[in-house]
């Protein structure tokens, strides 16, 4: 059991701070070490809020080679309690931890935010629904270990109830298992559910520039903490108001992670999370006359027959097939046994290829 002072654990319960995790920091107590919970991370420098306030703190002791394991918004760590400059000389192992792949070329995961207990993820109803990128956000979201909400802003800007109505039905439709929310930060319309939802625990709010997160995030803190700023009419986007992700503890209870706006959100590794988004999918394959049919053209394949009778929509088997090709190259990239059944998955399919052709061709003469 942890030593910890019952005032340390007092001042960081806003913060997310619990039984569990004063267990877990025991070691680091016993080494004279202070806990306290990532708030910012800005260029191999963080801020940390402790029981004493927040403190600046250098994160060169745990910068390991792999890009997953550094430092991030909503860690907990063990800080030295002085020094100049001050180090952070671990951080406790993580509950959850929403990754994305980076956009560069090397392969490489990129930790967002970690130890949260749901991720809000913002979608605009001043522009038109992209359903194929809430799916790739509810992906990463159900990966990460967290529960995902998506919450439809800007809710004002469609006034007529129908319309609304619709557009919920055709996220909801998108999202099973998935709490769908539309909110006003204008007038406050749905602000008292989403504001109950993230009382309990870390929220990390998500989406891309303009799907109004800043204004959003204003709402649940009471001030007008986010910069705000407006966004173009001609496609509906905005620029990054928010340019790194800051951790606030909200008034009414619970934690929010703000993050810029996010442009690519490829995958990670995230298997599980495609399965989960399109369970409908995967409970229909269950049907299916042979156990790995990839649902293109095999005889028997129940997913086929459901998209045949329109149980199943045609786009949201297009977005399978697409996010579970993209998962599979990002996995095959770290996996040399992956890659060589992919290959040997493409010889497979070039010889049934051949041999239809060769076979149409002794007809045609």
């Amino acid at each position: 059991m942890s030593s910890l002072s019952p005032a340390t654990s007092s001042a960081l319960a806003p913060y997310g701070w619990d039984d569990a995790w004063a267990d877990e920091f025991a070691p680091h107590d016993a080494d004279g070490l202070l806990p306290g919970r990532v708030i910012r991370v800005d260029r191999g420098q963080c801020d940390v809020v402790t029981a004493g306030g927040i403190l600046r703190a250098d994160t060169a002791f745990v910068t390991p080679h792999d890009p997953l394991r550094v430092v991030c918004t909503g860690d907990w760590v063990a800080v030295e309690p002085g020094g100049n400059p001050r180090y952070v000389r671990a951080y406790l192992p993580r509950r959850t931890a929403f990754v994305r792949s980076t956009s560069s070329k090397r392969s490489e995961g990129q930790i967002l935010a970690a130890n949260v207990d749901h991720v809000v993820v913002a979608v605009s109803l001043a522009v038109e629904l992209d359903l194929a990128r809430i799916e790739r956000f509810l992906a990463l979201a159900w990966e990460s270990g967290a529960q995902p909400v998506v919450v439809l802003t800007k809710a004002d800007l469609v006034p007529d109830a129908v319309t609304r109505a619709h557009l919920v039905q055709d996220v909801e439709t998108s999202a099973p298992g998935v709490p769908v929310l539309t909110v006003s930060a204008v007038d406050g319309d749905g602000l008292d559910v989403l504001t109950a939802l993230v009382s309990g625990g870390t929220s990390v709010l998500l989406g891309q520039s303009g799907a109004g997160k800043s204004t959003l995030a204003n709402a649940l803190l009471g001030e007008d903490v986010m910069d705000v700023r407006a966004t173009r009419d001609v496609d509906g986007k905005g620029r990054h108001t928010t340019t790194t992700r800051n951790l606030l503890a909200l008034p009414g209870g619970g934690v929010l992670i703000d993050t810029p706006g996010l442009r690519g959100v490829g995958l990670w590794d995230a298997g599980t999370g495609v399965g989960q988004v399109f369970s409908e999918i995967e409970e229909l394959a269950e049907g299916c006359r042979f156990h790995d049919c990839a649902h293109e053209s095999e005889p028997g394949c129940a997913v086929l027959a459901a998209v045949e009778t329109g149980e199943l929509p045609q786009r949201r088997l297009e977005s399978y097939r697409k996010l579970l090709r993209e998962n599979q190259y990002i996995v095959a990239k770290t996996d040399a046994r992956l890659r060589a059944e992919i290959r040997k998955d493409w010889k497979r399919k070039g010889a049934i290829g051949r041999a239809a052709m060769e076979a149409k061709r002794g007809r045609l003469r």
